[in-house]
């Protein structure tokens, strides 16, 4: 059994951004009707990710949960944030004018950071379905990850689970 489900998002503008898709994800699991198998979450964009991590309960002061404040400050330590023309190699001059070509502004084009970012962490997760529910432990979390700030955008995940 083969099951697939698209949710559609959108990301905020001038901030990395966390969608909580946890009860998405048990959604589809549960329409699809699989008992034993795998759920895969999945991100065809290049500068977003799909984690799973606890709920950290506490909000800091720009209103992440603690972990995701966590994260984004490890990443802007170890991959700053894109902040002026020529800061990392990419996006170089045949990148500018395809994305040109294509209607893309040259500030959205700075978003080397973000996949950077994403790279590293990935861009799905498998989760185990036992007994029809994806086994996330006590208070795990599944999280899609927009780290591209140069603009809000709109998003597309994808869930498909697998199994019988």
């Amino acid at each position: 059994m083969v099951f697939k489900k698209a949710l559609k998002l959108e990301s905020n503008h001038r901030a990395v951004t966390f969608h909580d898709v946890t009860d998405s994800v048990r959604d589809a699991v549960r329409e699809s009707g699989v008992r034993d198998g795998i759920v895969v979450v999945y991100s065809h964009h290049t500068t977003c990710s799909v984690i799973t991590q606890e709920c950290a309960f506490d909000l800091s002061m720009t209103g992440l949960e603690t972990l995701q404040q966590d994260l984004v400050n490890v990443f802007e330590k170890w991959i700053p944030t894109c902040r002026y023309e020529g800061m990392y190699l990419h996006p170089g001059k045949k990148a500018l004018d395809f994305a040109e070509s294509v209607g893309e502004d040259n500030f959205g084009c700075h978003n080397t950071d973000a996949h950077l970012r994403s790279s590293i962490i990935g861009r799905s997760v498998t989760i185990v379905i036992d007994d029809g529910t994806p086994d996330l432990g006590e208070f795990g979390r599944v999280h899609f990850i927009d780290f591209d700030q140069t603009r809000g955008r709109n998003r597309t995940v994808q869930i498909m689970v697998i199994g019988e």
